[in-house]
C-alpha cells in the first residue's frame, strides 16, 4: 500500500513563495504519476503539477506554468513543488496524489492514492 506524507504549505502574503512535500512511503508501485491536485472552495480539484516515475516527464496547469516547478529526489522518493509569485487565488487545499501508469498525456491523471492535503493561504 502507498502512503503519501505531505508537508509544507501554509500562510503567504501575495508574491511570496511556498515549497509542497510528498514523500513516498510503503509499496510503491513501479511506475506511477505523482504530483499535486487543489481543491477551492466552491471549485472543483485541479491537477496543478505532476510528474512522471518512469522519465520525469512533467505537467503544469494554466495557472502554474512559469511560477510552479515540480521536482523529484529520486533517492529519497520524494516529490516538491515549488510555488512562486503566489497570487490569492492560488488558495486551496493541496493535496498529494499518485496515479498507477508511466503517461502523464494530456494532464495530471486521476490519482488512487491521496493524502490527507494541506491548506495553501495566499493574503492580497
Amino acid at each position: 500500500q502507498l502512503t503519501l506524507v505531505e508537508s509544507g504549505g501554509g500562510l503567504v502574503q501575495s508574491g511570496g513563495s511556498l515549497r509542497l512535500s510528498c514523500a513516498a512511503r510503503g509499496t510503491t508501485p513501479y511506475q506511477y504519476i505523482i504530483g499535486w491536485y487543489r481543491q477551492a472552495p466552491g471549485k472543483e480539484v485541479e491537477g496543478v503539477s505532476c510528474i512522471s516515475t518512469r522519465d520525469h516527464t512533467t505537467f503544469y496547469s494554466d495557472h502554474a506554468k512559469g511560477r510552479f516547478t515540480i521536482s523529484r529526489d529520486i533517492t529519497r522518493d520524494t516529490m516538491a513543488l515549488q510555488m512562486n509569485d503566489l497570487k490569492p487565488e492560488d488558495t486551496a487545499i493541496y493535496t498529494c496524489g499518485a496515479a498507477i501508469g508511466n503517461s502523464i498525456g494530456t494532464g495530471c491523471p486521476l490519482p488512487e492514492y491521496r493524502g490527507q492535503g494541506t491548506q495553501v493561504t495566499v493574503s492580497s
